[in-house]
């Protein structure tokens, strides 16, 4: 069994790499996503994140009388109504796809991840080590972090790197 051990190391830092989650985890995709697509109009050498929120779909049970009952006038029932049972779905939300620009990959340097745990940190959003690593306590913090703008991602974005100071804000020419 003990000869085994080196194998799930391996294993495990070759799928530490990959998009999908590893069982067990919170189903975050990569931290910086690297995809072949790009929203419409996005400038060139810009990164990009992607949430998908799923369609919503409900099932529609429906009673449909195929023959009425047959009453009398005193309001005996002779024949109870015959109903047909009709069961439907119908998507009460659509499917969304929601772009968000991040930082690159180059620019999430340690330091820079310790930056971000100390912000969350001041901010109570964050309990962990500031040890510059990108780990699931400082993702979740960063959801919690984005969550109340209408971002629900793990993946830090752009426009929340800038309200947290750490990255600069361009200045326009008239300033």
């Amino acid at each position: 069994m003990r000869r085994n051990i080196p194998m799930l190391l391996i294993a495990a830092s070759l799928l530490a790499g990959c998009d999908a989650p590893l069982p067990g985890s919170p189903g975050e995709p990569a931290l910086i996503q690297t995809l072949a697509e790009t929203p419409p109009g996005a400038a060139p050498g810009t990164c990009w994140g992607k949430v998908v929120t799923p369609a919503v779909i409900e099932t529609v049970t429906d009673q449909i009388i195929l023959q009425p009952a047959e009453v009398l006038a005193d309001g005996t029932v002779i024949a109870p109504a015959i109903y047909k049972t009709e069961t439907r779905q119908v998507i009460v939300q659509e499917r969304k796809a929601t772009w968000f620009e991040t930082p690159c990959a180059a620019d999430l340097t340690p330091e820079f991840v310790a930056t971000l745990q100390r912000a969350l940190k001041a901010r109570k959003l964050y309990r962990g080590q500031i040890d510059g690593q990108m780990d699931a306590r400082t993702r979740a913090a960063v959801r919690r972090y984005q969550k109340p703008e209408g971002l629900d991602s793990g993946i830090l974005s752009l426009a929340a790197a800038r309200k947290l100071g750490l990255i600069a804000v361009a200045r326009s020419e008239t300033e």
